[in-house]
């Protein structure tokens, strides 16, 4: 846990000893940002007329304002994330899954390769068997074939 600090800050022309455990810089922006906001509405000439209890009420209203519509943005913000972390899972999920795939069917295209020369090479065989059968019985033909010849 970090060290308590302490800061002086002016806010609103009066000085302020703020403390906590944030550095002195953040105290110092916090004092700032309070001051652009009474600033904004000081440049407002109704608001200046406004007597004092009011005008810090207002300057607190708005404030509280800011507060709320960065609330609700940063929780929109982590919906959002926690939507891309969903999708971002289901498509990690899709990528496994398509790898999968892909590798089986790299495996099945690689025995389908080899059972497809297996089967080239039987074909191979069987037309050579076909093409010996076939010219032995012409040639067996020929060679039963009676001879005639002149006597």
């Amino acid at each position: 846990m970090s060290a308590k600090t302490s800061a002086d800050v002016l806010i609103g022309g009066k000085i302020y000893t703020l403390s906590g455990y944030e550095s002195e810089d953040y105290l110092q922006r916090v004092a700032n940002y309070i001051n652009s906001k009474i600033n904004e509405f000081d440049e407002m000439e109704q608001f200046r007329r406004l007597p004092g209890e009011m005008k810090s009420t207002l300057v607190e209203l708005n404030i509280a304002d800011d507060y709320f519509k960065v609330k609700e943005q940063a929780e929109k913000l982590d919906q959002d994330v926690k939507e891309k972390e969903k999708e971002l899972y289901e498509l990690k999920h899709e990528l496994i899954s398509l790898r999968i795939k892909a590798e089986s069917s790299e495996k099945e295209a690689t025995e389908l390769s080899k059972e497809n020369r297996k089967l080239l090479l039987q074909k191979s065989k069987l037309e050579t068997a076909l093409e010996d059968a076939l010219l032995g019985k012409v040639k067996g033909q020929a060679a039963s074939e009676p001879q005639t010849g002149s006597n």
